[in-house]
């Protein structure tokens, strides 16, 4: 190795011991700041929360996503779809840590007159369609990515679903579509976390092996650790450039509940509360490994 490669070598060493521990902190703010949230709005889906935090992590600190937060409906903007709203309240943090709207109304989520629900909806900056029905989203980013191609705009509309939601025939429908128009502006990431609302996800419909499926259907596919947030940005930053005429997903492996033992143990962890208590001393134990 010659110096200017060694140079080169060192410098991306050093940018990803930066990025990675960025984004390792960044994940532990924003669930322990989700948490805080659940205290005060107990009709939240916490588990569902918790098993998302480190995409939403990438993909906004590891600027995946192209935005401007004093712009939100900035034209030339990547879009963000994220279908299983029931998860997106731990997407509150990071919006207002990147200036979308006010922090202090992160304490006054669910609250009388708020526009901060258990399930978020295009009133509040930042989110892009309203989601509370499950199974939609795809195929509505499949119309946007259309468009953009169409109109010559070199935009990325990403999604972000649950394995549960993988049970929606239209959720199909919209795989075929965007295979079909070879729509390479469209990346799908999957919370895989393997549960759904009454019961493990196999149980309901078992769709494994759930890559082979998307390859067959002519999508370009990965798998990783959705917890590991190395893993996430550099497959993450990877599928996004990839422009050769195929649609492409990311399984991400997850643990729903992911911090909380009690609620990762449980196949019903999906309709599951925490008491104020627990809460204080979840977040105790985050404290605690921080500074450790």
């Amino acid at each position: 190795m010659n110096k200017e490669d060694l140079i080169e070598f060192e410098e991306e060493c050093c940018h990803e011991t930066d990025v990675t521990k960025l984004l390792a902190e960044k994940s532990a703010w924003v669930r322990k700041e989700t948490l805080r949230i659940h205290k005060t709005c107990r009709e939240i889906r916490i588990a569902s929360c918790l098993s998302d935090i480190e995409i939403f992590t990438v993909l906004y600190y590891g600027k995946i996503l192209n935005i401007r937060p004093n712009d939100p409906l900035w034209g030339g903007r990547d879009r963000f779809i994220v279908s299983k709203a029931h998860g997106a309240v731990s997407l509150y943090p990071v919006l207002a840590d990147f200036g979308f709207f006010d922090r202090r109304e992160l304490e006054r989520v669910c609250m009388e007159n708020s526009i901060f629900g258990s399930i978020p909806d295009c009133r509040i900056p930042g989110f892009e369609t309203i989601n509370g029905s499950l199974g939609h989203g795809l195929g509505v980013a499949c119309g946007i990515a259309l468009a953009l191609k169409r109109s010559g705009k070199n935009a990325n509309i990403l999604v972000l679903m649950g394995d549960g939601e993988l049970n929606e025939g239209s959720v199909w429908e919209a795989i075929m579509f965007a295979a079909h128009h070879r729509l390479d502006n469209l990346l799908l990431i999957i919370d895989k976390n393997e549960k759904s609302m009454l019961d493990y996800c196999k149980n309901a419909i078992d769709l494994e092996p759930l890559d082979e499926k998307f390859k067959a259907f002519n999508w370009k596919t990965e798998i990783v650790d959705g917890h590991n947030v190395r893993e996430l940005y550099y497959t993450l930053k990877k599928l996004k450039e990839d422009r050769d005429g195929q649609p492409k997903v990311l399984i991400a492996n997850t643990v729903k509940g992911k911090g909380v033992p009690r609620l990762e143990a449980d196949p019903l962890c999906h309709i599951k509360s925490l008491e104020p208590h627990e809460i204080d001393e979840i977040i105790g134990g985050l404290d605690n490994g921080c500074r450790s």
